[in-house]
This record gives C-alpha cells, sequence and structure tokens, in this order.
C-alpha cells in the first residue's frame, strides 16, 4: 500500500514509519514549510495558509493522520487554547476536504483523536457508544471529530483513533514520570481514586497496522489497553518497577496552582476508566494487556 502520515515526526508518527515499511508499505511524509525532507516524495502542506499538494495524494491507498500540538505541553491560556483546537481541527479540515475533493481519494483515513473525548466520567466504564463528555478536552476532541467527516461524507472509509496516554520512555508523560520517581517523588494525583487508561507505543502502533488492514471498521476506536487502572495503583506499580517508593501525595489543590486550574481537572484529576470493545472484538491481540509488564518490557530496551 502507499500511505501519507501527517504528523510522521513526532512519537508516534517516528515509530509508526518503520513498522509500516517492514510490513512493505510506501510511506509518504506529509511536512510542513521549514520541515526537513526526508525525500522527494515528501508531500507539503501548511494548514496555517490552507496550502496543500492535492495532487500529491491521487490514488493513495490511505492517509493516517497524526498531526496536532500537545495538549499536555501547552499552557492552558486563552491563545494555548485556541492553538491546540486551531492545529487539529484547521490541518483537519483541510486534509478531509482535500481528500474528499479528489478524482481518486485513498480509500482510506485514519485520522488521530484523544481519549478526552469523553471527559471526566468517575468509575463509570467507557466504550465507544459513550457519549461525548464536557470540558475543553472534549469540546476540542468532538470538534477535531467533526472536521474529518468531509471524507466520509464522500465515501472514504473514515476511522477516528480515541487515543489514551501513551507509554514510552522516549516522550510523552512517561519521561517525566520517571523522572519524578528517581528523583524519590512519586506517588498519586489528588485522591489517587482517578481512573488511567493508558496504552504501550508498540501497541499503539500495532493497533494502527492492524486497523488499516481491518477494512470493515470504520468510525471510533479506543486505542487503549484492555486494563486501567487508578492512579494510586498506576503510582505504585511504576514505583515497583523503578524500586522508588510512591507514597507521596499532591493534593489537587497543588496541582492546580501548578498546571493552572482546568488543566489539572482535566488531565491530572480526569477519571477515565476507558476500554477498547471495538478493537478487541476485531481480533487484535495486545503485547501489553497490563501495565507492570509493560513498563518493564519498554524500561528494560
Amino acid at each position: 500500500m502507499e500511505i501519507a502520515i501527517t504528523g510522521s515526526s513526532g512519537l508516534l508518527g517516528s515509530a509508526l514509519q518503520p513498522e509500516l515499511e517492514a510490513a512493505g508499505h510506501r510511506v509518504i511524509p506529509v511536512v510542513r514549510p521549514g520541515s526537513r525532507s526526508r525525500g522527494a516524495d515528501d508531500l507539503r502542506w501548511d494548514p496555517e495558509t490552507g496550502a496543500i499538494d492535492a495532487a500529491g495524494f491521487e490514488g493513495l491507498d490511505a492517509v493516517i493522520h497524526l498531526a496536532g500540538v500537545s495538549i499536555g505541553d501547552t499552557r492552558w491560556t486563552a491563545r494555548g487554547k485556541a492553538a491546540i483546537k486551531d492545529s487539529r481541527v484547521r490541518g483537519t479540515t483541510l486534509l478531509a476536504r482535500t481528500l474528499a475533493s479528489l478524482e481518486h481519494p485513498p480509500a482510506t483515513l485514519l485520522s488521530a483523536s484523544a481519549s478526552g473525548y469523553y471527559g471526566d466520567r468517575g468509575d463509570e466504564v467507557i466504550t465507544e457508544r459513550t457519549p461525548v463528555g464536557s470540558g475543553f478536552r472534549a469540546e476540542v476532541c468532538s470538534a477535531w471529530e467533526n472536521a474529518a467527516r468531509p471524507a466520509a461524507n464522500a465515501g472514504i472509509r473514515l476511522v477516528l483513533l480515541r487515543s489514551s496516554i501513551v507509554l514510552s520512555p522516549d516522550g510523552g508523560l512517561l519521561p517525566f514520570q520517571l523522572l519524578q520517581f528517581r528523583l524519590f517523588g512519586g506517588g498519586r494525583f489528588g485522591s489517587g481514586r482517578q481512573w488511567t487508561s493508558w496504552i504501550s507505543l508498540p501497541d499503539e502502533v500495532g493497533a494502527i497496522v492492524h486497523l488499516l488492514a481491518r477494512s470493515e471498521i470504520e468510525g471510533p476506536v479506543n486505542l487503549t489497553a484492555p486494563a486501567p487502572i487508578t492512579n494510586a495503583e498506576y503510582a505504585s506499580i511504576l514505583g515497583r518497577v523503578l524500586h522508588r517508593p510512591s507514597f507521596w501525595w499532591i493534593p489537587g489543590p497543588a496541582l492546580q496552582l501548578a498546571a493552572g486550574s482546568q488543566r489539572a481537572r482535566e488531565v491530572l484529576l480526569s477519571s477515565e476508566r476507558i476500554v477498547p470493545e471495538r478493537l478487541t472484538a476485531s481480533g487484535f491481540v495486545f503485547r501489553h494487556p497490563s501495565l507492570e509488564p509493560a513498563l518493564r518490557d519498554l524500561l528494560d530496551r
């Protein structure tokens, strides 16, 4: 297959591209102005100006759309929140409308979304049938997914990748947590009773490759391990793996002071008990279904 990928230089894209190439696919990065080109076949786009190499997408088999400003790395000021939302909605709108306008569009668009779609749900078990939640993250994810709809309306198979926390020692949340625990400062956030959904980077990559090949699957798919755990359990397991204590407690008000009130509530203290109902039903086999073996494998490598 010939597959274009936006966000190919990010944590997920960098891991996904070699996996696809090893499976015999031809991968074509979609890069922004000023990005270092990896090859003569790279496609160019600029969501800020609306420029895109539309002809380069003609006749491709699939597009995997991963680009977007990180929610975790951006301060939730008015400007920061606008940048988070615009980076997702503007780019997705440009891409989806471009694909919909082609004479020979790709058969499949896999478009990134996030578990933030569901919002804070307490102890409720969340599947793909759970409706959209409330809060800024839910608002962003809903708009993000809606921006991809022109592709589906044009007959392109659209899969919405609702990813939970992706664990990798090379990027994302885990390196910060490793440093915190290695400095003997690890522990639960707030009450610790809030649910945490996660997936290892190898399983995230494997799930995307799996969904690419399953032409009967469309719509939202939860990319998360089948065993969500509480924040307190997560801290305990990470401490055990690192041979560090995990008894410290960071109160909710302290987190809100450090990270900002809304960001702390929605990212650090939010409860998301998500299960991968559709992914499991489709026959996907997780390499890391449980957290402790996952962390030991990831950190050993």
